[in-house]
């Protein structure tokens, strides 16, 4: 096997979050040996032109098809924040002939069960999330249901402190839901001392995600830490503050303090990407007070000596459980929801046939 002969300019591809870690896994690579190859950062997707940063520059670039089938058969994507390496497709053209393994990505599953992935190589999730009629804490468990589930640092922003409703309850409501070790914090996306508020995670090379709904304020911050109006914002509904898209693709920003920044569109379904043990790990409040309940195999429902039921708040009691049913209904696969499904058609059906015996039809 031949040498890799990756070319880079470490210090220009680490200013975008190039890794030690990243450089070790692309040398493994076979396409590592192709001549002229070298690594850039995926900054942007719309269908399937990709653009790039090599570090010093970004261009559009595509991927070979061949990739592309590999990819999709291994139930994988490119995404936003994805290496890749880039090698001559003919003397006037370049194209992407690998994915380098991402050290983690937030994901999603489809509504037919497939996993997509949404932004790859992440260090920190904003989770954003407006004090207005946007403010919903079950959604927002959701969110840190999937970051944890990547291994991803998550910080709560909530956005809008100007213009919010009941403002200081809600804020304190959160801070009494979610477990102590998240950072929760408040701020107005307008405001410069925004900046001053996140910035034990804006350090040069850290890549950071801006994750909530159409209308949360995720442009408007973006902006904000960009020190300039790159992102184009909108007007939100004053009946129930809902937003349109006005970010309509996945895209990778350099802030002058030397961090990325990834602004998404708004996501109407947060369909999770998460098994049980992950859910779990989330609620880890749920999980220490459960140690202590009288019966081992407790679903803090009805049954007595529980110690989770009156410690924690219900309606994150009642989501705990709704996402436990999704993860467990994710980690089935297509023959066992299938038969499933039958079982269920099944008791229904003998359920209507003991109803039409009792009443003598």
């Amino acid at each position: 096997m031949k040498p890799a002969m990756i070319e880079m300019d470490y210090p220009a591809l680490q200013a975008i979050g190039l890794t030690p870690s990243l450089i070790n896994a692309a040398f493994s690579l076979p396409e590592a040996t192709l001549p002229s190859v070298h690594m850039a950062r995926i900054i942007e997707i719309a269908r399937n032109r990709f653009t790039v940063h090599n570090g010093a520059r970004s261009f559009p670039l595509q991927a070979q098809t061949r990739l592309m089938i590999e990819l999709d058969s291994s139930e994988h994507t490119l995404a936003v924040g994805d290496w890749v390496l880039v090698a001559p497709k003919d003397p006037d053209e370049d194209w992407i002939v690998a994915q380098v393994p991402p050290l983690n990505h937030i994901a999603r599953r489809t509504s037919d069960g497939q996993r997509q992935a949404l932004v790859s190589n992440i260090d920190t999730a904003l989770l954003v999330m407006g004090l207005d009629h946007d403010f919903n804490p079950r959604r927002l468990e959701r969110c840190l249901s999937m970051t944890h589930a990547a291994g991803v640092e998550a910080v709560v922003v909530l956005s809008k402190m100007d213009i919010g409703i009941e403002v200081e309850a809600r804020i304190a409501n959160l801070h009494s839901r979610l477990p102590k070790n998240i950072n929760v914090i408040s701020i107005n996306g307008l405001s410069e001392a925004t900046c001053t508020q996140l910035e034990p995670w804006l350090t040069p090379g850290h890549t950071l995600v801006m994750l909530g709904s159409s209308g949360a304020g995720k442009s408007t911050l973006t902006n904000t830490l960009l020190g300039n109006q790159t992102q184009q914002t909108g007007l939100v509904r004053q009946n129930d503050s809902r937003g349109r898209h006005t970010t309509t693709a996945r895209s990778l920003y350099r802030i002058p303090g030397g961090a990325c920044i990834i602004d998404t569109p708004g996501l109407r379904t947060w369909n999770i990407d998460a098994d049980m043990e992950d859910i779990s790990g989330c609620f880890s409040d749920i999980e220490t007070l459960a140690a202590q309940c009288h019966f081992r195999d407790c679903q803090h429902l009805n049954e007595p000596g529980c110690a989770v039921r009156d410690a924690i708040d219900p309606d994150r009691l009642r989501n705990y459980h709704k996402l436990l049913r999704e993860a467990s209904r994710t980690q089935q696969s297509v023959l066992e929801r299938k038969a499933e499904l039958q079982r269920w058609k099944a008791t229904m059906k003998a359920g209507h046939a003991r109803l039409k015996e009792k009443r003598g039809e």
